[in-house]
C-alpha cells in the first residue's frame, strides 16, 4: 500500500495510545465517545425521541459498553441502505467474582472467573491491575463511575518446574484453583491492619464480599467511601503498556488487539469518511460503526450482536418513509463484520492451510467458510474488493484447515438475524487471545483506509451490482 513508512507509525502510535486507556470495554466505549464529540458528533439518549437530519452525526452507547455511531448522508431518505462496520469491544480476560474474598496459605486471594477463551497460562507471572466499573450511591442518586487502578496490585505465580516436573509437557491450569491471583499476605496485612482494618467495610453487605484491601484501593482511587459501593464489574488487564516493537520497529505488542484494532479503525474510518464534504453530501447512505460487548462469549446480551439492539437503531433511523422503509433499505444495505485474523505462525505454520497463508503488511484478510462460520459471499467479497482497489489497500483470503474447527463472529449473527447481506474480514495478528498479542504497524493504516472507502464507496459500487 502506498503509504509512507512515518503515516503508517503515526496511525500505530494512535492506535496504542487508545488501547492503553482502555483496559475494560467501558473505557474503550469512554474513549470513543470522547473521539466522537471531539469530532463534532451529537450524543443521543435511547430513552427520549431523536430528530435525525441528513449531513449531521450522531452516536449513543448502551451499557456504557456498546456504541454505535452513524452520520446522515445528504441525499439519505427512510428506505435507503446502510453501510455499516461491526466490531466489538470486549476481549478475553480474567474477572472478579462477585464474592472474591479468598484466604488460603496465608494469602490474600482475589477469585475471578475466566472471561472468554483465553489463553490461560499466559496471564501467570505477569504483573496485572484491575478496572472496570463501579456503582455508587450518592444520597438518592446512582452514579456509574469507571475504575482504573493503573499499578501491579495481581499476580498469578507459576508452580515451579521442581514441584511439577511435566511442566513443558502437559501443563494445563485449572481454571478454578490454579488461576487465582495473589493481593497480599495475611502477615503484612496484619502489619498494616489500622489503615486496612476489615472494620473499615461499615457494614456494606458488598463490602464484605471483597477483601477490604481491594475495596480500599477502589475507594481510594473513586475518593468515596466503601459502605456506597452497591456493584462492579472489575476486569484483571496486564499493566505493560501497548508498544511498537521489532528490530524495525513494524510490530504492534499489546493487549486487546481482538478486538479493539477494529473497533478503533471502525471510529476512525467513519470520522475520516465525513470529512470529504462532497461524498458526504451526496451520500444516500447512513454510515454507522457497530461496536458491540460479549462477543467473546456468544453475544447473547442486551448490548450484544445478538440482541436486537442493530434492529431498533435500523428500524428508528428508517421511520418516516413508507410502512416498508425498514425492509426496503436491508437489501440495500452491506455489513462488514470487522475482526481479526489469523495470520501464518512461523513455529507452527502446519497449522494453517497452504494455500492461505495470511501474511504481515499484506492487506486486509477476507475470512471465509462453507459452514457459514463467516458471512462471506461471492457477491459480498466482490463488493469490498471494487471499494478496495479504490482506495489501494491489498486484500488476502483466509479459510481454515478442514481438519481444524473454525471459529466465529458477529458477522454470521447478524447477517442472519436481519437478513442482511455481510463480509466477515479482519487484520493478521499472532498470539490471538495471549493476554499480550502481536499485529502489525501496517494494520492500521490499512483498515482505516479501508473502512473510509467503504463508507464513501459503497452506496455507488452497490448500484453497479447486476443480480437479475
Amino acid at each position: 500500500m502506498s503509504a509512507s513508512r512515518e503515516v503508517v507509525l503515526q496511525a500505530a502510535r494512535q492506535f496504542i495510545e487508545y488501547v492503553n486507556k482502555s483496559p475494560s470495554p467501558y473505557h474503550a466505549v469512554e474513549e470513543c465517545r470522547i473521539r466522537l464529540l471531539g469530532a463534532g458528533f451529537q450524543e443521543l439518549r435511547e430513552t427520549e425521541p431523536w430528530k435525525i437530519e441528513p449531513k449531521k452525526k450522531y452516536f449513543f452507547t448502551r451499557n456504557k459498553s456498546s456504541l454505535i455511531a452513524f452520520t446522515v448522508g445528504g441525499q439519505y431518505k427512510p428506505g435507503n441502505g446502510f453501510s455499516m462496520v461491526g466490531a466489538h469491544t470486549d476481549s478475553p480476560c480474567l474477572k472478579v467474582k462477585p464474592d472474591s474474598k479468598k484466604t488460603q496459605s496465608g494469602y490474600l486471594s482475589v477469585g475471578v472467573e475466566c472471561y472468554g477463551g483465553g489463553i490461560w497460562h499466559t496471564w501467570m507471572d505477569r504483573d496485572l491491575k484491575v478496572a472496570g466499573r463501579v456503582i455508587v450511591k450518592n444520597q438518592d442518586k446512582l452514579e456509574h463511575k469507571l475504575v482504573h487502578i493503573n499499578r501491579p496490585i495481581l499476580f498469578i505465580p507459576n508452580i515451579a518446574i521442581h514441584l511439577l516436573r511435566t511442566h513443558n509437557e502437559n501443563f494445563s491450569p485449572n481454571k478454578e484453583t490454579h488461576l487465582l491471583p495473589v493481593l497480599a499476605t495475611c502477615v503484612q496485612m496484619e502489619l498494616c491492619k489500622p489503615a486496612t482494618s476489615e472494620d473499615k467495610s461499615g457494614g456494606s453487605c458488598h463490602a464484605k464480599k471483597h477483601h477490604s484491601l481491594l475495596s480500599q484501593l477502589i475507594c481510594d482511587e473513586l475518593k468515596v467511601s466503601q459502605e456506597n459501593i452497591l456493584d462492579f464489574e472489575l476486569f484483571l488487564a496486564d499493566t505493560q503498556p501497548s508498544i511498537i516493537g521489532g528490530a524495525l520497529d513494524e510490530f504492534i505488542l499489546s493487549p486487546r488487539l481482538d478486538n479493539l484494532l477494529n473497533a478503533y479503525c471502525a471510529m476512525e474510518g467513519l470520522i475520516s469518511s465525513v470529512q470529504d464534504g462532497d461524498s458526504f453530501e451526496k451520500d444516500p447512505n447512513i454510515r454507522m460503526i457497530n461496536l458491540y460487548d460479549n462477543e467473546e462469549v456468544g453475544s447473547q446480551s442486551a448490548h450484544g450482536a445478538a440482541s436486537s439492539l442493530t434492529e431498533f437503531v435500523m428500524r428508528r433511523l428508517s421511520a418516516g418513509g413508507t410502512a416498508t422503509s425498514f425492509e426496503e433499505s436491508i437489501p440495500k444495505s452491506l455489513l462488514v463484520s470487522a475482526d481479526q485474523a489469523h495470520a501464518i505462525h512461523p513455529n507452527y505454520s502446519e497449522k494453517h492451510e497452504s494455500n492461505h497463508q495470511v501474511g504481515f503488511h499484506k492487506g486486509v484478510v477476507f475470512k471465509i467458510n462453507s459452514n457459514q462460520r463467516y458471512a462471506t459471499t461471492a457477491v459480498t467479497s466482490s463488493l469490498l474488493r471494487v471499494i478496495a482497489e479504490k482506495a489501494n489497500v491489498p486484500i488476502q483470503d483466509f479459510v481454515v484447515r478442514c481438519d481444524m474447527p473454525c471459529g466465529s463472529t458477529i458477522g454470521p449473527i447478524i447477517s442472519a438475524k436481519l437478513g442482511l447481506r455481510t463480509i466477515d474480514i479482519g487484520m493478521p495478528q499472532l498470539a490471538m487471545h495471549s493476554i499480550r498479542e502481536m499485529a502489525c504497524t501496517s494494520s492500521i493504516h490499512q483498515a482505516t483506509t479501508l473502512y473510509k472507502a467503504f463508507f464513501e464507496h459503497f452506496p455507488a459500487v452497490n448500484d453497479s451490482l447486476q443480480m437479475e
